[in-house]
């Protein structure tokens, strides 16, 4: 059976973290595919403060290109009105008939997906590999785990993942002050945002 790991996400800009969790989650999880797919309309955030979904669908493309297990999905980019996540998984699971599919978040995200649009298809649809700070036994956590397993029948599998201190917002804001990101990303995201003048 393929192992396919989803990791969605703004991505405004997608950085070095981001790709760091991918790649860790393949190896954790013995995934055969990550696909990076890069939100539509999340009826979660401001849409004026993201760029647009070609722009940054361009740029999750750069990013994955010199990775074989990478791939980048426009599922959400195309998709009309706002982005669920239990729509994702049903339009992937035909696309990839009999695939496995793992959905990687992060810690957190397991505190939130409750009040999520039909949290049981989401469960229900995927594994959930949560990234936990390595290091960084949270009893509230793995109780929390707990929780979604006996309540949805969750699958969660909880991933050792360190602590990195990379956010897409302080790289917005180096850009616009005018300081490197050079290492925050990948070296040919970095020259994407340059050339289009992008988050100035």
């Amino acid at each position: 059976m393929t192992r396919i790991g989803i990791l969605g996400g703004t991505f405004n800009p997608i950085h070095n973290g981001h790709l760091l969790l991918a790649e860790m989650a393949g190896d954790l999880l013995a995934l055969d595919r990550v696909l990076l797919i890069p939100s539509g309309c999340s009826y979660m955030k401001d849409p004026g403060t993201i760029l647009s979904g070609g722009l940054r669908l361009s740029m999750a493309r750069l990013a994955a290109a010199d990775n074989p297990r990478f791939a980048v999905s426009d599922v959400e980019i195309r998709r009309k009105g706002n982005s669920y996540t239990f729509e994702t998984l049903d339009i992937l699971h035909k696309l990839y008939p009999g695939a496995e599919l793992f959905h990687i978040v992060g810690a957190d995200t397991l505190f939130q997906m409750e009040s999520w649009k039909y949290p049981e298809r989401i469960f229900q649809g995927s594994v959930t590999a949560a990234a936990v700070r390595e290091g960084f036994a949270d009893s509230g956590l793995q109780e929390q785990a707990e929780h979604l397993t006996r309540k949805y029948g969750a699958q969660i599998r909880l991933i050792p993942f360190p602590h990195v201190e990379i956010s897409s917002t302080a790289i917005r804001e180096k850009v616009r002050a005018g300081q490197s990101i050079r290492y925050l990303v990948p070296e040919s995201v970095r020259q994407f945002i340059l050339q289009n003048d992008l988050y100035r």
